[in-house]
């Protein structure tokens, strides 16, 4: 009896010392991926055909990047893999069906970031590039630069060999019927309240994070305008230590409050969780419908929030994850 009583305290005792090593920290997931196509209108007000095709996109993306994560490929990889995805379905404002500008043409933004080193490149401005996501990320990988824009960036793009097509190939008539409408109420305070801007952030089985973001911007804007999403620290940011982060929404407002940056530097500095930390800027610091967040950690957490009243996102991960949202309340 006396021998099985020290055997337990034993146990116990390597259990305890076990669990100080641990500490309350999550243990790490192989993989884990999120995504989102724009926060904004309440989807309830799209037709049933919208709602398929979203939901339809996201899916199909979601898959593509649960593929390259699950098979050992780098997070940097599956992001930009999604993000091209996305460009190329028109009812998201990247790439195809991107917005319209005051002038009636298209600019496109994007940006990507590597959560091993802090590398990044963004692209602003740019108008025959049909995936700007792979631009950005050439940005990185061939130049010292960071953000190349307007005519230098398209300038960059055919030295790069990157596919090119004409202005037309963006347009959608569900774009140029917004840009009238937004035309007719340019005196109006009113909003753009459809954003379909699109990003993904990513952990991958080596413990990398990466994120990117890309779009159109907003309808009617004025020519030459920039937004958050090639902007590193504001739409988009990726830190091992951290998290991976991609934004959607009123660019200026997360551009002025660092908003991507301002969630890793929460739980560098102020030992936040994720999920508290995407809270406060959604919560606090950001005004109501001004946009959304999208966030994984070095863990695997994933969280996404927005104060919208919709946002099309979609999750995976390593332990079966994979869900696909539109609404608040799924």
């Amino acid at each position: 009896m006396t021998r099985i009583l020290i055997g337990v305290w034993c146990a116990w005792i390597l259990l305890a010392k076990a669990g100080d090593l641990l500490g309350d920290e999550p243990q790490p997931m192989d993989y884990a991926i999120v995504i989102h196509g724009g926060a904004g209108d309440d989807p309830a007000e799209l037709s049933e055909e919208a709602r398929v095709a979203r939901t339809t996109a996201l899916r199909e993306a979601l898959e593509l990047g649960v593929e390259v994560l699950k098979g050992g490929g780098t997070s940097l990889d599956a992001v930009e893999k999604v993000i091209r995805h996305l460009e190329d379905e028109p009812q998201f404002n990247a790439g195809r069906g991107a917005v319209f500008n005051a002038d009636g043409g298209h600019e496109l933004d994007a940006s990507i970031m590597d959560g091993r080193d802090r590398a990044c490149g963004a692209v602003a401005g740019v108008r025959t590039v049909k995936n700007p996501i792979s631009l950005a990320r050439l940005v990185m990988t061939k130049t010292r630069h960071v953000l190349l824009a307007s005519e230098g960036a398209d300038r960059f793009a055919k030295e790069m060999g990157v596919e090119l097509v004409p202005q037309d190939y963006f347009s959608t008539p569900f774009q140029r019927e917004r840009l009238n409408r937004a035309k007719q109420a340019e005196n109006s305070a009113k909003t753009d309240a459809h954003m379909g801007t699109v990003g993904c952030a990513a952990l991958d089985r080596h413990g990398n994070l990466a994120a990117g973001t890309s779009t159109g911007g907003l309808t009617n804007k004025r020519f030459g305008r920039i937004g958050d999403s090639p902007i590193i620290g504001a739409g988009t940011y990726a830190d091992n230590t951290t998290c991976a982060v991609s934004c959607t929404g009123v660019g200026e407002l997360f551009i002025r409050n660092a908003i991507a940056y301002d969630i890793s530097a929460r739980m560098a500095y102020q030992n936040a969780s994720l999920e508290d930390a995407v809270a406060h800027v959604i919560q606090k610091t950001l005004p109501k419908d001004s946009g959304g967040v999208i966030a994984v950690d070095r863990h695997g957490k994933i969280v996404m929030d927005f104060n919208t009243a919709g946002m099309a996102r979609a999750a995976a991960d390593s332990q079966g994850r994979f869900t696909v949202s539109l609404s608040a309340k799924e």
